[in-house]
């Protein structure tokens, strides 16, 4: 087994921290018998677990699932954009600000660096981005103080993409830095609707950092934001319905879970399908992603394995979207003892987005997983592992 999986890393840190495997699962929340398993590759540890360890040892999420992987990433030749984005957040309210085309150039910029994310393009977002946002800065500039509100808008637009752009390739120390960028750009802005999504965005990452419970005072605060019932609210609503979900799931609350993915069925047929307004891709399918979802972070994998495997996706969904739920789908088969169904829906995840299933950490830890659970590799087991650069 390779020495590179998220259970090596978690043995080799808990021994640095003197702790045994007893003292860190009474710490973070988990049975010994979860923490072996993990340590030794028999089950693929969830983001909920990975936060609420790396929180024990009081270490960076990153440090344990192996930061981003560079390795992945440069295969495709070097990520553009990343260098320019991360001396952007380092300049923070001091951003070296460049000449302006017109604001609707800019705004369709941004239009079009969203549309790529969501089509699991994020190497040409990434490359796009940080040009736009200096031109916004020249934009902030030349404007008159009192027509400033679209420009903070269209930046906040920028933070926004920034931050699941970061998430994306792994990033996860750059996070907090955009998200306190979109806070700013949001507080100005003509679209009320931002200020919002910076704190559900805000609860997300904290999920990272074993922070269920200020992430789930954020959805509600968010929620108190969201007036109207206009299609770009209702679409908010519902997303911060679906992250407030997720959230109450990690943190080991089904009841709390369970009311959000409720309101959000409410509001799901009033989206006339997948909405890509704020790109929160909101609507019944999303919904149904997310039911899975929370049933497996809740404990229930067989029947998350069982509903996700159920569930008709409209051949509109955003790759990303689509292959982020056959992930979760794989998890839930390994957890629930069927390592050949797994395999079958990382298959399925890396046919509807392979740019975003190579690159995520959980891919390769329930790979390993199925590997370990077969106790010899199949054809079909070792070649997935060889796309995904992994020899057990």
């Amino acid at each position: 087994m390779s020495d590179s999986t998220v259970g090596k890393r978690i043995a080799a840190q808990r021994k640095i921290a003197r702790f045994t495997q007893a003292k860190l699962g009474r710490v973070a929340g988990y049975s010994t018998s979860m923490v072996s398993k993990v340590e030794q590759g028999r089950e693929a540890p969830s983001d909920g677990f990975v936060a609420a360890v790396a929180r024990a040892l009081d270490t960076a999420p990153e440090r344990l699932t192996g930061g981003p992987p560079w390795t992945v990433i440069e295969e495709d030749g070097p990520l553009e954009g990343i260098g320019e984005l991360r001396a952007i957040l380092a300049e923070g309210q001091y951003v070296t600000a460049t000449e302006p085309p017109p604001l609707a150039h800019l705004a369709a910029g941004m239009d079009a660096i969203d549309l790529a994310y969501r089509n699991d393009q994020g190497r040409v977002a990434m490359a796009q981005l940080p040009a736009v946002l200096r031109a916004l800065y020249g934009a902030l500039h030349a404007a008159p103080a009192d027509h400033r509100a679209p420009v903070y808008t269209l930046l906040a637009a920028a933070y926004y993409t920034a931050q699941r752009l970061l998430r994306r390739f792994g990033f996860l120390s750059l996070v907090p830095t955009a998200l306190d960028r979109l806070d700013w750009s949001s507080a100005d802005a003509d679209d009320p609707l931002y200020a919002a999504l910076a704190k559900v965005e805000r609860a997300r990452i904290l999920m990272y950092h074993d922070g269920g419970e200020l992430g789930m005072r954020l959805v509600e605060q968010s929620l108190d934001l969201i007036e109207g019932a206009t299609p770009g609210a209702n679409a908010v609503r519902g997303f911060a319905h679906l992250s407030g979900s997720v959230v109450a799931a990690r943190g080991l609350r089904p009841g709390i879970a369970a009311e959000h993915i409720a309101h959000a069925r409410e509001l799901a047929p009033l989206m006339h399908g997948e909405s890509d307004l704020y790109g929160t891709l909101f609507g019944p399918a999303n919904v149904g992603i997310h039911a899975c979802a929370v049933a497996l972070e809740s404990g229930e994998p067989d029947r998350a394995a069982r509903e996700g495997a159920a569930l008709v996706l409209p051949p509109g969904l955003a790759p990303p979207r689509a292959g982020h739920h056959w992930q979760d789908v794989a998890r839930a088969n390994l957890l629930a003892g069927r390592p050949g169904d797994a395999l079958i829906a990382l298959r399925r995840a890396r046919e509807v987005a392979p740019q975003q299933t190579r690159l995520h950490p959980s891919v390769r830890e329930t790979y390993l997983g199925i590997v370990a659970a077969e106790r010899r590799r199949s054809e079909s087991t070792g070649a997935f592992g060889a796309w995904l650069r992994i020899t057990p």
